[in-house]
């Protein structure tokens, strides 16, 4: 399983501390993108992001929570990053915004939201890279986690073993040391304020890999 540190929830020294967790033993950094309409909250602009990551080791594993999809995929794409991920409730045409970033040669990634079912989305499982099953209401960090999230996990890990599809399953909300348990059928993890909330990158990190190693 990898593990990919949100951002979202880092507030002080921002710059100092994304480059502190771009050191750790992590496999992607996951950034948030937040428009003000799909969901309510708000983040900085592009040009603030591009300073704070631009020259980061770690893969970027970007999240958009936007109406204007194609706009900010322009944008978010100068990044190089390793995905996109869009969400399905934010478009009528999904199969367009599939094909807009994947020509940009961009991993594609569909989240869905907590009341969004698998069988949504079940006619673009064989066309996505990545499928992110938000275990929390989109738009903010620290909440908790929802239970439901690991049927739809486990659901996604049948049906991929099942017709053979190639998506990742990756998980995004309310992750730490006991809810990543309800995650083990995931690929990659969004970890945030468990992380992001203390001082010691390093020992909160090493803990969840504890516990997905003893299972």
């Amino acid at each position: 399983m990898k593990i990919s540190p949100s951002i979202l929830s880092i507030k002080e020294d921002r710059k100092l501390r994304i480059a502190l967790m771009d050191k750790q033993d992590i496999d992607y950094i996951h950034l948030d993108i937040m428009d003000g309409k799909f969901v309510m909250n708000k983040t900085q602009g592009f040009k603030e992001d591009y300073e704070e990551v631009s020259d980061l080791k770690k893969p970027l594993d970007i999240h958009i929570m936007v109406e204007d999809i194609k706009k900010y995929v322009d944008n978010y794409a100068l990044l190089k990053p390793r995905n996109i991920t869009f969400h399905y409730e934010a478009t009528k045409d999904p199969d367009s915004i599939i094909e807009y970033i994947r020509n940009k040669g961009i991993k594609v990634g569909m989240a869905i939201n907590p009341n969004t079912s698998i069988d949504s989305i079940g006619p673009y499982l064989n066309d996505i890279d990545i499928v992110l099953v938000m275990s929390v209401e989109p738009g903010k960090g620290g909440q908790k986690f929802i239970d439901s999230a690991q049927e739809k996990i486990d659901e996604l890990r049948l049906l991929k073993n099942a017709y053979k599809y190639n998506y990742e399953i990756e998980v995004d909300g309310g992750i730490n040391d006991q809810t990543v348990l309800k995650c083990l059928n995931a690929d990659i993890i969004v970890v945030g304020s468990y992380i992001t909330n203390t001082h010691d990158y390093k020992h909160q990190i090493d803990i969840i890999k504890e516990k997905i190693d003893s299972y």
